[in-house]
């Protein structure tokens, strides 16, 4: 059981969390013809926005209530009733996402009373679902604002009716946590699929947010993601998937509403891990495991004997959300490897839980001055630890949100025997790059080279 150190300064040096209203905006972003709504200032919602267009290189619907200097200090309650009336009456969306800002929370803004206000006066968008959901940025971090993104919308969309329990037979319930990518997304589906089964993903950005081309040059609402007619059948299928343990008050709501039984896990890198919810299908489903899905297993274990060598007592500093911190500290160490630094930008349950001896609430500054005292290899973050990366000259692995110096960063596959495997392969080929086993060295596309070496002329003379 790792060991929590709680912050010991007062503010962020170099910060490493994404807020909270951005991940609550991630999970209503998963829903199709939904639209966001930040209940804040302008600059709030265009930050976040600047976050999910660098990541996604997508353009990203967002709206906000544009809060100003007056109605910080008076009020802001009519901007979020004008607000809400403007979308539900230009836009026509299938839903409206209204998580706050530090601005609105500070205020006291109760957000739940202004969506009855709005109920009261324009009752002819009754058939609107508006998710109202209170995330001030000063408190947790990417993943726990989309986890309460996600519960609320348990809340307010999804039906109280326990007597529909297995109405399609073939339906599973996906609650996917905000540690997964758009290519995750796109794999758990195939897998569930690949026993006949019917996944229904809340929230599924991505099928929204995977980078295809539309006809339409620019939509103000989501295109793909989630219906909502079908997020109102979630009480009718046989089998619940939680993906994360920070769905697990989602997952509490969505069993008391509906009854439906579920099967929770924490990660699903790692073999263990993989073959935890392989089996949890089969037995859902009752079929047998599928001969494809049996080789990639046996791809993953000859990938395991292959790199073992170059992974084995490696030196990983991580820093990340807590279930993406969670299942990168169990995939490496599963290998050999040894957690050396781990810092998460906010506390969840699922922390002591860790494979390493402690885990720093802190930033990237903790990390930085962690990996000086104990040494590491190699850091795993999203792009916010470049700089960090250059500075100790140690190569990057990316890992999270946001990845804006990396093309296709979020639609890397990372869980499954799939993903699991290929993840092995780029660790072990920047450890070879380290000196780490006898094959020639090779560099991750995944990594970032150490500033002394960037230029250096390689065996043939050229520049890299």
């Amino acid at each position: 059981m790792a060991e929590i150190i709680k912050r010991s300064k007062a503010l962020a040096v170099n910060p490493l969390k994404v807020s909270q209203p951005v991940g609550a905006s991630l999970a209503f972003l998963g829903i199709h013809r939904a639209i966001p709504m930040m209940h804040g200032s302008q600059g709030c919602t265009a930050f976040g926005k600047v976050f999910f267009v660098r990541h996604f290189r997508e353009p990203i619907p967002l709206q906000t209530t544009a809060m100003d200097q007056v109605a910080t200090v008076l009020s802001a309650d009519e901007n979020v009733i004008v607000g809400l009336k403007t979308i539900a009456e230009k836009n026509k969306p299938a839903l409206i996402g209204l998580p706050t800002t530090g601005l609105s929370e500070t205020q006291g803004t109760d957000i739940r009373r202004l969506v009855k206000a709005f109920r009261e006066r324009h009752p002819e968008f009754d058939d609107i679902p508006v998710v109202p959901v209170s995330t001030p940025d000063f408190m947790g971090c990417l993943e726990s604002g989309y986890a309460l993104a996600v519960k609320a919308i348990v809340e307010y969309v999804v039906p109280e009716d326990t007597g529909k329990v297995g109405r399609r037979r073939k339906q599973v319930n996906v609650l996917a946590g905000a540690m997964l990518t758009p290519g995750d997304l796109e794999h758990v589906k195939e897998l569930i699929e690949a026993f006949g089964l019917r996944p229904v993903v809340l929230p599924d950005y991505g099928d929204a947010l995977d980078g295809h081309l539309t006809e339409m040059e620019f939509s103000p609402l989501t295109v793909g993601g989630t219906p909502v007619s079908e997020i109102t059948t979630l009480g009718e299928a046989a089998a619940t998937l939680v993906i994360g343990r920070s769905l697990h008050p989602a997952a509490d709501l969505l069993k008391e509403r509906t009854g439906v039984p579920d099967w929770r896990f924490d990660t699903l890198m790692g073999l263990e891990a993989v073959d935890a919810f392989v089996a949890a299908l089969a037995e859902i489903s009752g079929q047998s495991v599928p001969e494809k899905i049996e080789r990639q297993r046996n791809q993953l274990q000859d990938a395991m004997v292959d790199t073992h060598f170059m992974l084995g007592f490696a030196k990983v500093a991580i820093a990340a959300d807590p279930d993406l911190l969670y299942g990168l500290a169990q995939l490496v160490v599963g290998m050999g490897c040894e957690v050396v630094a781990a810092v998460a930008p906010s506390k969840a349950p699922i922390l002591e839980a860790v494979p390493a001896a402690e885990v720093k609430l802190g930033d990237l500054e903790d990390l930085e001055k962690a990996i000086k005292t104990v040494g590491a290899d190699l850091i795993i973050c999203n792009s916010h630890a470049a700089d960090t990366a250059k500075r100790l000259g140690l190569p990057l692995y990316r890992a999270g949100f946001p990845q804006y110096d990396l093309i296709g960063g979020y639609q890397r596959l990372w869980v499954g025997y799939r993903g699991t495997r290929q993840s092995l392969f780029d660790l072990a080929n920047i450890m070879v790059g380290l000196g780490h086993g006898e094959i020639a060295p090779y560099r991750s596309i995944y990594a970032v080279r150490p500033e002394e070496d960037r230029h250096a002329p390689s065996a043939s003379g050229h520049v890299h």
